[in-house]
């Protein structure tokens, strides 16, 4: 099985005062979006970026392989809440140098050791981070909720 997902960009003008768009296409879950070089490398101004947009996709992604290793261990969560913070940094060039997870989870029955070890198992296999992995820093900071 495989599924290809589609997203479009538009771009006008130079890169500095120049704009443009992204939107999904394959779902239309979300329409054209703004985005600008300033919007990338300093305040965002309500536009996104390709960081902010590496973020949500790798939040999600972590969310949803940890909620599954967690069940497949026998525990059902009744919450996760992930954070992803894409950092970019400019070296010789703008490059992103991590995307630390963070996650709060309410899972009945666990023990935090058990909870510690699926969710870094979660950031290694999800496959955002497996795209990722090598060229960006790693990192799952957990918390269980009681």
């Amino acid at each position: 099985m495989e599924q290809t997902r589609q997203a479009r960009a538009t771009w006008s003008g130079n890169l500095a005062e120049g704009k443009g768009t992204v939107a999904a296409v394959t779902s239309g879950a979300f329409p054209d979006l703004g985005t600008t070089w300033k919007a990338r490398t300093e305040e965002s101004g309500g536009l996104t970026s390709p960081e902010e947009l590496l973020a949500a996709a790798h939040a999600s992604c972590f969310s949803m392989a940890f909620s599954n290793e967690l069940s497949k261990a026998g525990f059902v969560p009744e919450s996760v809440d992930v954070t992803a913070s894409v950092l970019a940094k400019r070296l010789t060039a703008w490059t992103v140098i991590s995307s630390p997870l963070n996650v709060t989870a309410r899972v009945p029955g666990i023990e935090d050791a058990q909870f510690q070890e699926i969710a870094r198992g979660a950031k290694d296999n999800c496959p955002i981070s497996r795209a990722i992995k090598g060229n960006v820093e790693l990192e799952v900071n957990a918390t269980l909720e009681r």
